[in-house]
C-alpha cells in the first residue's frame, strides 16, 4: 500500500511548514487528490487514520477533495471527462488527448493555530 508512504511524506511536509511558521498546532488539512492520481482514496483514509497517531496531524481535521478526470481532444479540441488514461475523444474517437485534471496529489491547506 503505497498510500501510507503517501501519508507520511505529507506528516513530513506539515512539519515543515509548521517549524517555518513558529505555529503550534495544526487543525485541519485539506487535500486535493485527483481520480487519475494512482491513489485510491479509501485506502489513502485509512493509512491517514493509522499513519498519523502520535503526529502533530493526530488531531487535526483532514478534509479530502476529490479531483474528476478531464481531458482535451489534440484532435478535435473538444472537453471530456474520463476515468481513465486511454479514454477516446467521444466526438472523433481519438486517443491523443492532454490530461487538464485528474492526477493531482497534493496538499491544498493547512489551518494553525
Amino acid at each position: 500500500m503505497h498510500e501510507l508512504s503517501i501519508v507520511m511524506n505529507i506528516v513530513e511536509i506539515v512539519e515543515e511548514n509548521l517549524q517555518q511558521s513558529g505555529a503550534k498546532a495544526v487543525t485541519e488539512i485539506e487535500l486535493e487528490i485527483g481520480s487519475l492520481s494512482g491513489v485510491v482514496i479509501e485506502a489513502l483514509e485509512f493509512a491517514l487514520e493509522e499513519g498519523i497517531k502520535n503526529t502533530i496531524l493526530e488531531h487535526a481535521r483532514k478534509n479530502i477533495i476529490k479531483i474528476p478526470g478531464r481531458a482535451r481532444c489534440n484532435k478535435c479540441s473538444h472537453e471530456f471527462d474520463v476515468d481513465d488514461l486511454f479514454t477516446p475523444c467521444p466526438e472523433c474517437s481519438s486517443f491523443d488527448s492532454t490530461i487538464m485534471q485528474g492526477e493531482e496529489l497534493r496538499i491544498k491547506s493547512i489551518v494553525v493555530e
